[in-house]
C-alpha cells in the first residue's frame, strides 16, 4: 500500500474553555453530546475512523471546539505507496468531540484510486489547566472503496489518547501517542498506534503524526502526515452574562 502525507487546513470555532456544571444549560448540552455519541457508535457499530491512506489523527486535550482540517500524507511501500489527501471537520464541547471526513488515496500502481468516507468521537478522561496530562478515548469507523474496482472495507478504530500539552503564550505544543486496535472487514483485527505533535499560534496551527500497523504475517506499514489548522475561537462569555441567564 502507499505512504500518505497530509497538509490540513483546520479551522476551529472555540466555546468556553471549559464546561460550567453549576450552569444547567452546559449540564443538558453535555449530557445531549454524549448520549448522541452513544447512539451514534451503537449505529455505526465500532468508531474511530482510519480514513485510508491516513494516520490516526488525535488530539487528547480535546477542547470546546469546531475545527476543519486538510491533511496530505504518504504511505510506505508495504501499505502501498502514493499519496492522500483529505478533509475532517470536528465539533468539541465539554468532554466529547464528534469528527466526520474523507480521504482520498492513489497508490503506486497505475490505474488504482481509493476514497474512503466516516466518523469518530473522542471522549476526554483528564486533562485541563491543572493536569499536565491529557488522556482520552477514540472510536471511529471509515467506509473505503475504489474508483477503478469493485473492492471495499470498512475499518473500524478503538483507541486511547495521551499527550502532554504545553503552552506559553499564544503557543501552544500537544505531542501525543495513541496505541489502538484496528479492524477491517477483510482481514480482522490488527494493533497500532500514532505518535503526533499538535502545533498552534494563535489562529495557525500544524499537525504531523507517523502511524505503524502491525501485520498478520509479520512486519508493519507505515504512514507519515502533516497538516495545518485555521483556529476561529468564539470570545468566553462573561460570569455577569452567566449569572443574568441562571436569574
Amino acid at each position: 500500500m502507499g505512504l500518505a502525507l497530509v497538509f490540513p487546513v483546520r479551522a476551529t470555532y472555540m466555546t468556553p474553555a471549559t464546561a460550567s456544571f453549576s450552569n444547567r444549560d452546559d449540564v443538558r448540552r453535555t449530557a445531549f453530546l454524549v448520549t448522541a455519541v452513544v447512539v451514534l457508535m451503537t449505529l455505526v457499530s465500532p468508531l474511530s475512523a482510519q480514513f485510508i491512506g491516513m494516520p490516526v489523527w488525535n488530539s487528547p486535550q480535546g477542547g470546546d471546539v469546531f475545527t476543519v482540517s486538510g491533511d496530505y500524507s504518504r504511505p510506505d511501500s508495504r501499505y502501498g505507496d502514493g499519496s492522500a489527501s483529505g478533509a475532517r471537520a470536528s465539533r468539541g464541547y465539554g468532554l466529547v468531540t464528534v469528527t466526520l471526513g474523507f480521504s482520498g488515496w492513489r497508490p503506486e500502481a497505475p490505474g488504482q484510486r481509493f476514497r474512503s468516507y466516516g466518523g469518530g468521537a473522542a471522549l476526554r478522561l483528564t486533562g485541563g489547566s491543572a493536569l499536565p496530562i491529557a488522556v482520552n478515548l477514540q472510536a471511529g469507523v471509515a467506509h473505503a472503496d475504489s474508483f477503478t474496482t469493485r473492492s471495499s472495507q470498512t475499518t473500524v478504530t478503538g483507541a486511547l489518547g495521551v499527550s502532554a500539552p504545553l503552552s506559553k503564550g499564544r503557543l501552544s505544543i500537544e505531542p501525543y501517542v495513541t496505541p489502538g486496535i484496528r479492524y477491517r472487514d477483510v482481514n480482522g483485527a490488527r494493533i497500532g498506534y500514532a505518535v503526533g505533535t499538535n502545533v498552534h499560534v494563535g489562529l495557525i496551527g500544524l499537525h504531523i503524526a507517523y502511524d505503524t500497523e502491525r501485520l498478520r504475517g509479520g512486519g508493519s506499514v507505515g504512514v507519515f502526515g502533516i497538516g495545518a489548522d485555521l483556529v476561529f475561537r468564539r470570545p468566553q462569555r462573561s460570569p455577569a452574562v452567566n449569572s443574568s441567564r441562571r436569574l
